[in-house]
């Protein structure tokens, strides 16, 4: 795959530095851009705009590591940190806005009910964008029987 656009959507998990060095390899042939994006979701009792010093400093440091780990492997890097309502919909409105070619996604294995679990965000960005999506799922810790 050759792609000048690649989008990482980040939120400081530790298995999100495999999707970052995925994007970097993907952009490697074409030395396209690495977009990495933090949304900090902001709860429907507040105003979307108010400021959470401690939401906005965890984001950016989260998207220093990322800038950090993207440059290492001598990519472009473009971070940004948003504040929305809900995080699907603004990566969503990010790729376009951005018109990027590929979505990379870290996923935690989860359970919920015993189940393993995609959550909502991921759904819904795999549902509505534009481009190509790709979903990196760490690996199971434990067997399952």
């Amino acid at each position: 795959m050759r792609l000048d656009k690649v989008m990482v959507a980040v939120k400081g998990d530790l298995t999100e530095e495999a999707a970052i060095l995925l994007a970097c390899d993907v952009a490697e042939p074409t030395k396209g851009t690495v977009y990495v994006l933090h949304v900090i979701e902001v709860g429907r009792d507040k105003p979307v705009d108010v400021e959470d010093r401690e939401a906005t400093s965890r984001g950016e440091e989260v998207l220093q590591r990322a800038e950090r780990l993207v440059r290492s492997q001598n990519r472009q890097v473009e971070a940004e940190l948003l504040q929305a309502r809900d995080v699907g919909p603004a990566v969503v409105r990010e790729a376009i806005d951005k018109r990027v070619e590929l979505v990379i996604l870290a996923l935690s294995y989860k359970r919920r009910y015993g189940v393993f679990s995609l959550g909502s965000t991921v759904p819904y960005i795999l549902n509505h964008a534009p481009c190509r999506v790709v979903v990196l799922r760490e690996p199971m810790s434990a067997p399952v029987r």
